[in-house]
């Protein structure tokens, strides 16, 4: 006797006497309605009350500089692996908040965690009520189960399960590591094409939700609310996973990131890497992003008479970038040298997921992407078409707003990697031993040729 049942597809109309075709529903393929109904067995008001749990001195929701566990910094931050704990702890557990902005009770900002976990959530769950979730599996597979159905991420993939879903995680490879972006007051959309027309970027139709998914669990669970960065649970007789169908478009989602297509210059110069975007997040301000989610995956890099190494930026936005690797798809080549942290990746398509990098820029500061040597590296090379990130695939999570960064992230984790200024002791004006060529061209159109005193 069956337990549980899943959808065997989406929903569509039934032939008739009359008309004897099926049908997809939904004006614009919208899944039905804007609007989001559940059809459940019983209704999730049905439970025990809500009790609070001791907090997780890890996690963090407001951001605001009055708050005296985060902390301001104007350099350049970065952060060896963080460790799988050694005690049993599930995905809600395993929860770290790095850096953030603003607070939920404002509707506005974000917070950037670390998940840290190497045990599965029984009969437990979880409900995000302050924010949107974006996963981003680093090491291990996340087997999600959510009111809507079933989803599975691997890394190399994205899973975003907006806010008040209730939500379990198991961990079918054992150990699990991996990033959350959380926004509050906004949901993520598709960047606009503009002149890219209809195809690009991240397509659409390559996002996957998942079918309807039912349980007939009627044992002890317990549900964990986070709500204003605080944790509280209430505990109920049967499983929150009973609904039997809905439709709707609040709905959690998938994307693989090698479905991405990249756009890239194909004469010169180079685009600005916002055409990397997968995500975005809008802010209250018109035409500014909360929040950008972008990739730079393997591709080609094909432009002539451009300044092709490593970009040195003075940017208004505020980044986090890290390195992610799915060696099930993908083959690893060396990849060394990102934003002044220097890191050293070797192996063919056996990627030591130990030895990833995590950096992040949080002020109106200059900025460097990789170290000295790399840079007098590429600046050297020959001009040609080359593949680029092969075997890797890397993220950035850009925001419009401040960051503050919590005590955890400074001091706690035993992982911070502060920026070495002496890295760039060896950086040489390059312009200084062209100035003949400077002047000729001065002189050309009648300006005063330039005078350098080496001493």
């Amino acid at each position: 006797m069956a337990t549980k049942a899943t959808a065997s597809s989406s929903f569509a109309t039934e032939a008739t006497e009359s008309d004897p075709y099926s049908y997809q529903v939904g004006f614009g393929n919208s899944f039905a309605s804007e609007a989001l109904w559940l059809y459940r067995i019983r209704p999730s008001v049905a439970h025990r009350g809500f009790t609070k749990l001791p907090e997780n001195p890890d996690l963090e929701s407001t951001f605001l500089p009055l708050n005296p566990k985060v902390n301001a910094s104007p350099t350049q931050l970065a952060w060896h692996p963080f460790d799988i704990p050694k005690h049993p702890v599930d995905f809600v557990d395993g929860l770290k908040t790095l850096a953030g902005n603003g607070d939920p009770t404002l509707r506005e900002g974000l917070a950037v965690h670390m998940y840290l976990a190497n045990t599965s959530m029984q009969n437990r769950a979880f409900c995000n009520n302050d924010g949107d979730f974006l996963i981003l599996p680093q090491l291990g597979r996340l087997d999600i189960q959510t009111e809507f159905g079933q989803l599975m991420a691997r890394p190399g993939e994205l899973v975003v399960i907006q806010r008040g879903l209730r939500f379990k995680i198991s961990l079918p490879d054992g150990p699990s590591r991996g990033y959350i972006q959380e926004i509050f007051g906004s949901h993520y959309i598709l960047p606009d094409l503009g002149p890219l027309g209809a195809n690009g970027l991240a397509n659409p139709r390559d996002f996957e939700f998942p079918l309807a998914h039912f349980e007939l669990d009627q044992s002890p669970w317990n549900i964990v609310h986070k709500l204003c960065g605080k944790f509280f649970n209430c505990s109920q007789d049967h499983t929150p996973f009973d609904v039997v169908a809905w439709h709707g478009n609040y709905v959690p989602y998938k994307y693989a990131m090698e479905k991405f297509i990249t756009v890239g210059s194909i004469s010169r110069d180079h685009i600005d890497p916002s055409i990397f975007c997968v995500l975005t997040a809008p802010s209250k301000q018109p035409n500014v992003p909360l929040a950008d989610f972008l990739i730079f995956s393997p591709r080609w890099d094909v432009a002539n008479d451009t300044f092709r190494p490593p970009v040195k930026t003075c940017l208004t936005t505020r980044v986090m970038i890290y390195l992610q690797f799915s060696t099930s798809i993908i083959t690893a080549t060396p990849v060394q040298s990102l934003w002044g942290f220097y890191t050293e990746i070797t192996g063919a398509g056996a990627m030591n997921s130990s030895r990833v990098a995590q950096v992040t820029k949080l002020g109106f500061v200059p900025m460097a992407v990789v170290s000295y040597d790399e840079f007098k590296m590429a600046s050297e090379a020959e001009l040609k078409p080359m593949r680029v990130h092969e075997g890797t695939i890397a993220f950035m999570f850009e925001t419009s707003m401040m960051l503050t960064i919590t005590d955890y992230a400074m001091h706690r984790s035993g992982k911070l990697h502060e920026h070495e200024p002496k890295m760039w002791d060896d950086l040489k004006g390059e312009f200084m031993n062209h100035l003949p060529e400077v002047n000729a061209s001065l002189e050309a159109v009648g300006r005063a040729p330039l005078h350098y005193d080496s001493k």
